[in-house]
């Protein structure tokens, strides 16, 4: 499978420092070339700290950038919603790849579900890694509490959702 990155899931990890627990997933992870140049290029220049986490990881081979050439789904897109051109990108370089988008903004997974495109979020990869026996649960639980240091947005409801699981998730001891 294939998962196409937004900016949002690919900062906090970075923020966090966190970027190395995609490892795991065996799916191939992809940026888009929008997202790489808002995030890596813009950060760079910026001297955010993330950005060059996400960009080295990138040369790593963890990521892998392609462009989306503008078509008239595209422009449909970016005229009539609010999402940004890197977020339409993500879109629909997911549909195209048969894939899921990655991204925590409720709108951009609220158009994507109308476009019928699938969706996560960070916290639904880092609960599968976990699932699956390939993250701690107490190093899922810290990731997502850096992130949310970091800024990351998170309801309280969602966040006790997503601790109640992990707690589901973690071996008794």
């Amino acid at each position: 499978m294939t998962l196409v990155f937004d900016a949002t899931p690919l900062i906090y990890l970075g923020k966090a420092d966190r970027l190395g627990v995609l490892t795991n997933l065996e799916d191939d992870l992809v940026i888009p070339g929008r997202v790489c140049k808002e995030v890596v290029g813009d950060g760079m220049k910026r001297g955010y700290p993330d950005a060059k986490r996400i960009n080295n990881r990138l040369r790593d081979g963890l990521f892998e950038q392609r462009t989306f050439e503008k078509n008239e789904r595209f422009a449909n897109l970016v005229e009539n919603t609010s999402l940004s051109p890197a977020d339409v990108a993500v879109l629909l370089l997911a549909d195209d790849a048969d894939g899921t988008a990655v991204m925590d903004e409720r709108h951009g997974r609220e158009i994507a579900d109308v476009e019928g495109i699938e969706t996560r979020g960070t916290a639904y990869l880092l609960l599968s890694l976990v699932k699956r026996g390939d993250l701690p649960a107490e190093e899922a639980r810290d990731t997502i509490d850096e992130m949310l240091d970091a800024g990351w947005h998170c309801s309280p409801n969602l966040y006790a959702k997503i601790i109640r699981k992990l707690d589901e998730l973690a071996p008794e001891e």
